[in-house]
């Protein structure tokens, strides 16, 4: 399939002709059974570098991911749930038992997506030996297949460390939110003149080889030079999943809030709202208070009468 054209979402009749060998209108002993569905791995994703892109989203709750959870290859549990679901101004008040409730949702209600949990802030950094302790216990309580970290080529020695041990990661390099503090705010890297813009350009590509080099399965490369990403994306023989970086990346994620509008306008400049939720969840309350008010709702449909109801 082109990737501009977008899957439609078909629904099987239930008027649909009967197999060979199958009584009109007697189900065969298999047709209550759901397709088997093999959770995606990340050997099934490298071998889709260079040749199809690599669809991301990001899921905090079971309803989301069961909704996007057939079109995408990554479900993504980001400590951007802070922002987007609790109201923090920044990720870092994340705990690693916020991300193992909302890790469990998101891989209970998936069967397709490799399920990617973040490692919070202040849950890694200190030493390997935290970073595998705080990973395998994400892995163990959520059932996710693979974990993400930020950082560069400060934190190859940690992937590594987790990567011998059966932890399969995904590094994230470019814009790091929990480095916010650091850095000045949310602002795009590599993308200056001069002196500053070339060490940082170089900065993020010994990143990239790094943590390549380390065994990350993956990197999200976050609000860079376009020119930048790409360069790396052809470089590298790991994944690139770009936000704010390069068409030419492997794959793409967004916050699955933002891409379809629950969250309030105007977007970050990397973000294309392909749906506009939040009109239609006002409405929806809307109307649902103006006939609740006036006695419209709930009507006999929707309750239940015993034996001598009115």
């Amino acid at each position: 399939m082109p990737y501009g054209r977008r899957p439609r979402l078909e629904i099987p009749s239930d008027r649909d002709a009967p197999s060979q060998g199958q009584m009109p209108g007697r189900p065969s002993s298999l047709d209550n059974s759901p397709p088997e569905v093999m959770r995606t791995t990340v050997p099934d994703l490298l071998k889709h570098k260079g040749v199809r892109k690599i669809v991301v989203l990001t899921a905090y709750t079971a309803p989301v991911a069961r909704a996007i959870d057939p079109f995408v290859d990554i479900a993504l549990v980001g400590d951007s749930l802070g922002m987007v679901l609790y109201g923090y101004e920044s990720t870092l008040p994340v705990s690693v038992n916020t991300m193992i409730r909302h890790g469990q949702a998101v891989v209970t209600a998936t069967r397709k997506a490799l399920v990617v949990v973040d490692l919070p802030f202040g849950s890694y950094q200190a030493s390997p030996e935290q970073a595998f302790r705080t990973a395998a216990k994400i892995m163990i309580e959520t059932g996710c297949q693979a974990v993400k970290l930020e950082g560069g080529k400060i934190m190859a020695a940690t992937v590594q460390y987790l990567v011998e041990r059966g932890i399969p990661v995904m590094g994230h390099i470019g814009l790091l939110p929990q480095s916010l503090h650091v850095v000045g705010g949310f602002r795009a890297r590599g993308v200056g003149v001069g002196e500053v813009g070339d060490q940082e350009r170089a900065t993020i590509r010994r990143d990239a080889e790094a943590l390549a080099e380390a065994g990350a399965f993956a990197l999200v490369i976050e609000a860079t030079s376009g020119k930048l990403a790409a360069e790396i994306t052809q470089n590298i023989p790991i994944l690139t999943i770009g936000i704010g970086a390069s068409d030419q990346c492997d794959g793409q994620v967004l916050v699955t809030e933002d891409m379809a509008g629950l969250t309030p306008a105007p977007s970050p400049r990397f973000v294309k709202r392909f749906a506009e939720l939040g009109e239609l969840l006002a409405q929806a309350a809307a109307d649902y208070a103006a006939e609740v008010r006036s006695g419209e709702f709930p009507s006999p449909k929707q309750f239940y009468r015993g034996k001598g109801d009115y």
